[in-house]
């Protein structure tokens, strides 16, 4: 295929994709510069809200807050390997979440009792803190989003104008909206609006003040509870060095780790594999639009992502798989058969080699409540 035609499944992005500039991105010496390139992150947000509302439309997600969320007159049929791309990435990620959350016949009753808390990063228009939190009271969590406060700014004011949204949330008289309108807090769930640039700068410089986004995470959130961490196509866009920091600054400064500490979880998902001829050709579509992913090189390969989760200490265990495996092997025949029933997919020499330059990866510290649903979950052997 030439590069025109390759589609990317970073369109796929939330909750599958979600492209929001949720404070991934990176400084480039200057400020004007730099804004422009929050922009067009911020900007893929709807790519990823359209793709989702296209694979719920055509019957390959059940996700009845997907059309709320995705902005009016933006709803267009997707190709079929994106309708794939985006139903295997979800539907990885929701096993890899309940499991997490104790939702399985198999969980452990002891942990499946447990308070739980996920802090989602750059959640842009994602719709998965509704779709758990219209479980409650059955399940109980608290739901954390960070972005920027103009993404948080267009999800609120949908918010506020769409009753199913209110209802999740509860009674009217709990929820708190800022004067400003880029932060939400409720009992069960946060909007916070962050550029998680400034938490990887706090790191760093070993800082905290009042006026810091960090200082009222660290009022919200509760570091007695097990805790997952969700990057779905976010902290790609940081440097490097951001990107590590912001980690850091979860696995340090908010969940140190100690003897009496809880089961602290981080999925990421994100391209891979950048150096072949297709993956050369993706990166250069995205530039095309002023996309860089700036982490890309650096955790290339699935060997390169498990080795960043034991730096981070994830030594519970870690594991990655690219979607094409986790298609192949997560996904139970009879559901294919269903999934390929729903539209013609001719290009499957295309979607495999998109599938594989995706990939899932997870990873998990053990707390003082043992933690094992994702222990038995089928890995890809390390190949690279």
């Amino acid at each position: 295929m030439s590069a025109p035609q390759i589609p990317n499944l970073n369109t796929l992005r939330r909750g599958g994709g979600r492209g929001r500039f949720r404070g991934r991105g990176g400084h480039d010496g200057s400020a004007s510069s730099s804004g422009h390139k929050d922009r067009v992150v911020q900007g893929t947000d709807n790519d990823a809200s359209v793709s989702r509302l296209s694979a719920v439309g055509l019957g390959y997600l059940v996700d009845p807050f997907a059309r709320a969320l995705t902005p009016m007159g933006q709803e267009t049929r997707r190709l079929p390997i994106i309708n794939r791309g985006t139903y295997v990435r979800t539907t990885a990620i929701d096993q890899l979440v309940a499991r997490f959350l104790g939702l399985t016949e198999d969980s452990d009753p002891s942990w499946k009792t447990k308070k739980k808390q996920i802090i989602s990063l750059g959640a842009g228009s994602d719709t998965r803190a509704f779709r758990l939190l219209s479980l409650r009271p059955a399940l109980d969590i608290v739901y954390h989003e960070l972005d920027f406060a103009v993404n948080n700014t267009a999800k609120i004011k949908v918010i506020r104008g769409t009753p199913m949204l209110q209802r999740v949330l509860g009674r009217p008289e709990d929820v708190k909206i800022t004067d400003a309108g880029d932060e939400l807090h409720s009992p069960a769930y946060h909007i916070h609006a962050v550029d998680l640039r400034t938490l990887a700068q706090k790191v760093e410089s070993n800082a905290l003040d009042a006026r810091d986004p960090g200082h009222r995470l660290h009022e919200l959130v509760d570091s007695n509870l097990p805790t997952l961490l969700l990057s779905e196509c976010c902290l790609i866009y940081l440097s490097p060095s951001d990107a590590a920091g912001v980690v850091r600054y979860f696995t340090h400064n908010l969940f140190p780790a100690s003897e009496t500490s809880e089961t602290l979880g981080l999925i990421l998902y994100e391209p891979i594999r950048p150096d072949d001829a297709f993956g050369r050709t993706m990166v250069a579509n995205l530039a095309t639009r002023g996309i860089q992913l700036q982490t890309l090189h650096q955790y290339a390969s699935l060997g390169a992502q498990r080795q960043r989760f034991r730096e981070h200490g994830f030594d519970g265990g870690q594991a990655a798989a690219d979607v094409d495996f986790l298609w192949e092997r997560w996904v139970a025949e009879e559901e294919k058969e269903r999934v390929s029933g729903l539209e013609m997919l001719d290009e499957m020499e295309e979607w495999k080699l998109l599938a594989q330059h995706y990939c899932i990866a997870w990873g998990w510290r053990e707390g003082s409540t043992r933690f094992n649903s994702w222990r038995e979950l089928e890995q890809q052997p390390a190949e690279e």
